[in-house]
């Protein structure tokens, strides 16, 4: 059963803390946070408040806001759910991928620990979601990948995309029009002048990429390097 406290709201700030932490350190802004989750700062800050007042996070003010170990378990339960339930619709129903996310969105909320065991056994135990994602284990252990996001590559570099994080709708559609997926060879090639867009190569396409999208893009860089 759920704790009282853990309404969607506060399972989606937690979610979303846990999701930015990777990108933004221990510690993320709350001008990121609210960013991420479409509010006004003064909205996001109320929040941080309320839960730091029920000891699911920290805030050090003018630093940003971490989990505690409350809130950690809650919000890797909740990712738990959410790619256990996108492995689900892309692997057993074949819904699109770049549909699914939000389908587990809608779903992540109203799955009970029990039912997300019986989908990690039917599923066989899967360690990543269809968006290349790391599955947190039933302790709440987030396994480590060894990559990096495509604007920390230097041109000439290539590898196998990982994974998209963190995932939006909007984002895997555009991704998935131009067959940027995981397991997808990428090369990057060059940035256009004037702080312009990066330049890869994939599936024999040339694309640019804003540097906004090509943040969430991570690979795993391939030493052999060939495409």
């Amino acid at each position: 059963m759920k704790h009282e406290s853990f309404n969607e709201s506060t399972e989606m700030y937690l979610k979303t803390i846990s999701e930015l932490s990777e990108k933004e350190g221990a510690q993320v802004p709350i001008s990121a946070l609210a960013e991420r989750m479409g509010v006004s700062n003064v909205s996001a800050t109320e929040m941080v408040h309320r839960l730091g007042k029920q000891g699911l996070l920290e805030h050090a003010p003018y630093k940003g806001v971490s989990l505690s170990d409350t809130g950690r378990q809650r919000a890797t339960a909740i990712i738990r759910n959410h790619h256990m339930w996108e492995c689900f619709l892309a692997g057993k129903l074949d819904l699109p991928w770049e549909q699914v996310h939000d389908f587990a969105c809608r779903l992540e909320h109203a799955t009970d620990a029990v039912v997300t065991e019986a989908l990690a056994v039917y599923l066989d135990q899967p360690r990543r979601c269809p968006h290349g994602n790391p599955i947190p284990g039933e302790d709440g252990k987030i396994p480590v990948l060894v990559d990096l996001p495509l604007t920390e590559l230097e041109p000439g570099q290539g590898g196998t995309i990982s994974r998209i994080s963190p995932e939006s709708t909007l984002l895997l559609e555009y991704l998935s029009t131009r067959q940027l997926k995981p397991g997808q060879f990428v090369r990057f090639t060059e940035v256009a002048p004037f702080n312009g867009p990066l330049m890869v190569r994939c599936a024999g396409e040339n694309h640019a990429l804003g540097y906004e999208v090509a943040a969430h893009i991570f690979v795993e860089i391939d030493e052999k390097d060939s495409d």
